[in-house]
């Protein structure tokens, strides 16, 4: 039988605080328990309790501060002694680290002073991030060359879809392309689809023959949500179906999204339906959903898209963004220009099409939905093919 490997995964924040990205290493270590040892390495998020046995896994973390304004916390791993000597004395046969700080850091220092593999996957578009956080250009590219710099000390790279990948090596000068890997999701199509739709149409009264358009996630105007509203007063007035739209969740512009509603004059068409938690409720969401609108310049490749994905809906995207590298124009999904004008006659486009837009949720499903199972059993032989090349290399060295 052969031995299980012992991985190591990184990242400078974790549960309470929930992002994509967080749910990325949480559902890779969930599955790499089944066939490996895996230790999560996180900081403490300073202010707030978490309890990290009903994760399933061993979870180390290291002390942090309270960063001001914003809710992430700052890890401080070298000057927390116990975190480093436990980190020092586990021998873990890999390591790959989901955010280039200070955790990646430690983890790349690490590899390289016990010869293992050190992997590094490309979540963000940070000199977005640099620029939004200084509003200045100069300053947003001396980080980004910092990170990259970080990156590139890792023996491979991986970018959640081509988008990014060409992102990072064409405008933020990885030494290469970075590996694509595609994010998956846990979320299972569901069985009986007529009574998800029904469950749906009686929450929010809805009528069997209306349109339903969704949204799925933060409420942020950095996810281009008022361009959601905007695109959907043109597509009111232009065409001739009836239609509802779902914004599903919560977050801090919730009150300005309501009231941006109220003067658009859009109140009996837009239904916000708050954070849904239960996983069933929100794969009939999806299930009932016609188009899933996530017109996004932020995100690199969201989860919600390929949850969509699971139950056979294709997205519209805009032109320009990273997470329309996930789909094929026309084919698995929709790309349009970054108008609302236009995103309301693709709108109408698609619904007058019906034979077209079967075929592309047909795509959608085939293509974009990948189940978090099967993914992490190809991260996992590709982490035995690093081992084992690694290996091969020490000894020869």
């Amino acid at each position: 039988m052969e031995k299980r490997i012992t991985i190591g995964l990184f990242m400078d924040s974790y549960f309470p605080m929930v992002d994509g990205v967080t749910m990325v290493m949480d559902n890779y270590a969930k599955r790499f328990k089944k066939f490996a040892n895996v230790i999560v390495f996180v900081p403490k998020c300073a202010g707030k309790e978490f309890d990290d046995s009903k994760l399933g896994y061993k979870v180390v973390r290291c002390k942090s501060i309270k960063m001001p304004i914003v809710d992430y916390s700052l890890p401080i791993p070298r000057l927390d002694r116990k975190f480093m000597k436990e980190l020092n004395n586990t021998k873990l046969d890999i390591v790959h680290f989901h955010s280039p700080f200070a955790l990646a850091k430690v983890a790349i220092k690490y590899g390289k002073k016990n010869k293992v593999p050190v992997i590094g996957t490309m979540h963000s578009q940070f000199k977005q991030d640099f620029y939004r956080a200084s509003r200045s250009k100069f300053l947003a590219n001396i980080l980004t060359k910092k990170i990259i710099k970080t990156f590139n000390k890792c023996d491979e790279c991986w970018a959640v879809n081509k988008e990014a990948a060409n992102m990072y090596y064409k405008d933020y000068h990885y030494k290469e392309m970075p590996r694509v890997m595609n994010n998956a999701t846990g979320m299972k199509p569901v069985q009986d689809l007529e009574k998800a739709k029904d469950m749906i149409n009686k929450k929010h009264n809805l009528k069997e023959e209306e349109k339903v358009f969704l949204f799925v996630g933060r409420i942020n105007k950095l996810k281009n949500i008022l361009f959601i509203v905007d695109s959907l007063k043109i597509l009111k007035e232009k065409c001739n179906f009836k239609f509802k739209m779902l914004f599903v969740g919560d977050g801090q512009d919730e009150d300005e999204l309501k009231q941006y509603i109220k003067e658009k004059q859009m109140e009996d068409d837009i239904i916000m339906c708050g954070r849904v938690m239960d996983r069933d409720m929100l794969a009939a969401y999806y299930a009932r959903c016609d188009l899933f609108l996530f017109p996004s310049l932020y995100d690199t490749s969201s989860i919600v898209q390929i949850e969509a994905a699971s139950q056979g809906k294709p997205g519209v995207f805009l032109e320009g963004s990273v997470t329309s590298g996930t789909v094929e124009k026309d084919v698995s999904g929709y790309i349009v220009e970054n108008d609302p004008n236009k995103y309301a006659e693709k709108i109408i486009e698609i619904v007058s099409d019906e034979e077209a837009y079967k075929k592309v949720c047909e795509n959608v499903f085939k293509d974009v939905y990948v189940n978090w199972d099967d993914k992490v059993e190809e991260v996992y032989n590709l982490y035995l093919g690093f081992i084992n090349k690694n290996k091969e290399n020490n000894v020869k060295n």
